[in-house]
């Protein structure tokens, strides 16, 4: 953001520390003066726009300019110049961290001007407010602190951040249009490092991420309306429909009253933490033009006492006056001195209370943002201790300066590599154990999964009662009673394997579950081919002189299922004479933890498994779809179908699946598709049957399935 991660964050570490001695430069021009200061052993800075904008002065350049005339108060600076004063009284009573050293501070205005905020860096920095014609200032001064371009060590050796670059918050945003789809986009920037920068990183990750900006413009508050009015005429006419906005809510003021003015709605908003997330956005569009916008906000946190330090303003009286006093008159709209040609301004008491005023200092929804006003002077008071707590502890040809002590550290460090089980801690001094990771029986998806197989399993078992005790009636003679058993039987058996894929991985687990799933599911499928089979068959016996049942009666129909399942044994014995599956340690993925896992040693075997089921369940539903159209009461053929396209439709898409998930979740998937398949197969061939047979037993009869009774 503009000023809350530039100006604040990198003044107040630069720390005016025993300066009273040596010799530093000196700025010209007018002095400088904090708008809020306290005394103190060490003088922590912070620079803040108290006011929102200036009058416009004649800069003729024939004369020296005069001072700016700041105007319009800005109250969320004060809640942020509140977060640091806070912060810093809480460590003055602290008696752990800077015991016996009183923390003071000066805390300026920049009038949101750039210059100005230069200016008051470079007071600071040399611990000089006076003007004096001296030796220039040559201390390179950072006014963005979340500028990617700080991070150029070259240039900025002395900076340090407290808090990240937009370097991140820009691949951020490209991701997340990414993410939406959005790959034609427009762009408005701030003009300054913090939105030129933020841009620019922003415009690298798109065309990474294959993404096109029809459009870049920058904005700021100061350019003339003629240059506005060129920026709004290109967004009219361009073609995309997302704007992607580098700026701050001071900027977005702006922008809401010129889009509104020239009509510009129906675009979507992209936007940083810079505005997002503040509601005065939110009572700036009155004109819905950011509804659904959407962007990056900063992770809420609570600082127990910081919200009714805030809103206690009295204590700012002592610390600045002036500043004070346009502050409350702007906070209350009264006046402490009034004229006499203003009759209708209220007189302020300077008794007057916080209760029943909203407006954008009773607002503390960017109570993140005043935390980290709060962290950043806790990061800086945490280096001065640790600072002040060092001692000499080497030789030095030159005697130090007793004035900012120096430290000699001499390291001696030995590294040593763990061994794979092992992982190093989070000091780096100690190797521990890693975590074992596999699907195991204690867990909420391993017992999920544990108790939707044997509830299927128990399906298919009440289902096999059920067929047997009404094995007599036509429909369950009608529809192969041998081959349905079978297939019952083999489905109890597909619910049961998966139970094999959970648990610690074992070398019978390993080689069991693989050949237990493959030889049970072409056993399931063959009863499925072979009911097919007699439904094709079974209708061509109707036609006049065709003896074609004998062809496929119940011996042939055994050997099939028999043949058919016997091919699938073969393939494992294959599979495991050669290369079987094993249980391994994967130590690749995740480097903090090993993953158990079965191992399929030949990937062939384990392929060739799939396949072969794979063409079973395709022929299966070719011959099932051929025989889609035969009379409706011998619809057999459509149930084998549905449960077909299901079965396909599961391991098609367990294959992705199966590739990219990852450690446990890959046993997960394969147990996920088994379990789906089966039901689906239990589910579509058998409930429409149970359901005639326990709810419509007036349609079990044997007229009813030859379909000799007249349709009502």
């Amino acid at each position: 953001m503009e000023y809350i991660f530039t100006l604040l964050h990198v003044v107040m570490a630069i720390i005016n520390f025993y300066s009273t001695n040596g010799t530093l430069c000196s700025l010209q021009g007018e002095p400088s003066y904090p708008k809020l200061s306290k005394d103190g052993d060490i003088i922590v800075g912070g620079i803040f726009p108290f006011h929102r904008t200036w009058e416009n002065t004649d800069m003729s350049y024939m004369v020296k300019p005069s001072p700016l005339d700041c105007i319009s108060v800005d109250f969320r600076t004060f809640q942020f110049s509140q977060s640091l004063i806070f912060a810093i009284e809480e460590i003055n009573n602290s008696s752990s961290l800077l015991p016996g050293v009183l923390l003071g501070y000066k805390i300026y205005d920049t009038c949101t001007s750039t210059a100005m905020g230069v200016r008051m860096a470079m007071a600071l920095v040399n611990g000089n407010e006076n003007s004096t014609l001296n030796e220039p200032c040559s201390k390179p001064i950072s006014h963005y602190s979340t500028c990617e371009c700080l991070s150029d060590k070259s240039k900025y050796p002395s900076f340090l951040r407290t808090i990240p670059s937009d370097y991140y918050q820009s691949r951020a945003l490209a991701e997340m249009v990414k993410e939406f789809g959005w790959t034609w986009v427009g762009a408005i920037r701030r003009d300054d490092d913090y939105g030129n920068s933020g841009m620019a990183a922003f415009t690298e990750a798109a065309e990474q991420l294959g993404i096109c900006l029809e459009y870049s413009f920058s904005f700021f508050r100061t350019y003339s309306q003629e240059k506005v009015l060129r920026i709004i005429q290109h967004i009219k006419s361009s073609t995309s429909r997302v704007i992607v906005a580098f700026v701050t809510y001071n900027d977005l003021e702006i922008l809401l009253n010129v889009f509104y003015e020239h009509n510009i709605t129906g675009y979507q908003w992209v936007g940083t933490e810079g505005w997002i997330s503040d509601s005065t956005v939110a009572r700036l569009d009155k004109h819905k033009i950011l509804q659904g916008a959407i962007g990056l906000a900063i992770p809420n946190t609570t600082v127990t006492g910081l919200k009714e330090f805030i809103l206690d303003i009295y204590p700012l009286k002592t610390a600045g006056s002036a500043i004070f006093t346009e502050f409350w008159e702007a906070l209350f709209n009264c006046k402490f001195t009034v004229q006499n040609d203003l009759v209708d301004t209220t007189v302020c008491t300077g008794q007057e209370k916080l209760s029943g005023i909203e407006n954008a200092f009773t607002d503390l929804s960017l109570m993140p943002i005043f935390t980290n006003v709060y962290k950043a002077v806790y990061a800086v008071a945490h280096t001065l201790h640790d600072l002040l707590g060092c001692k000499q502890t080497c030789s030095t040809k030159k005697q130090p300066d007793p004035l900012t002590p120096i430290c000699c550290f001499d390291y001696s460090i030995k590294c040593e590599q763990c061994y794979e089980d092992y992982w190093s801690n989070q000091y780096r001094n100690e190797c521990v154990k890693k975590e074992i990771e596999f699907l195991s029986y204690e867990e909420t998806m391993g017992i999920l999964l544990t108790a939707v197989s044997i509830i299927g399993a128990f399906m298919t078992i009440i289902i096999a009662i059920i067929f047997f005790k009404f094995k007599n009636t036509p429909i369950v003679k009608a529809n192969n009673s041998e081959l349905s058993f079978l297939l019952l039987f083999s489905l109890a058996l597909c619910f049961l394997c998966s139970l094999t894929f959970i648990g610690q991985p074992s070398e019978w687990s390993c080689v069991l579950r693989h050949t237990a799933f493959g030889i049970t599911f072409v056993l399931c499928i063959s009863c499925v081919l072979g009911k097919t089979i007699v439904v094709l068959m079974a209708f061509r016996a109707t036609l006049p002189g065709s003896n074609v049942m004998k062809w496929f009666g119940p011996p042939q129909q055994r050997l099939s299922v028999l043949a058919f399942t016997l091919i699938q044994v073969l393939i494992c014995v294959v599979w495991l004479t050669t290369s079987p599956p094993f249980p391994f340690k994967n130590l690749k993925h995740y480097k903090e933890k090993i993953i158990l896992e079965c191992q399929l040693g030949s990937a062939i075997g384990f392929w060739a498994v799939l396949g072969y089921i794979g063409l079973l369940a395709l022929l299966c539903f070719v011959l099932a779809f051929l025989a889609r159209k035969l009379p409706d009461k011998f619809n057999e053929a459509k149930f084998i179908t549905f449960s077909m396209l299901i079965f396909c439709a599961v391991w098609i898409t367990f294959i992705p699946a199966y590739v990219s998930s990852p450690g446990k979740f890959t046993v997960a998937v394969e147990i996920f598709a088994i379990l789906a398949s089966s039901f689906g197969l239990l589910f579509c061939i058998f409930l429409p049957k149970c359901y005639i047979i326990i709810h419509k037993p007036e349609m079990n009869t044997k007229k009813q399935i030859m379909g000799k009774v007249p349709v009502k």
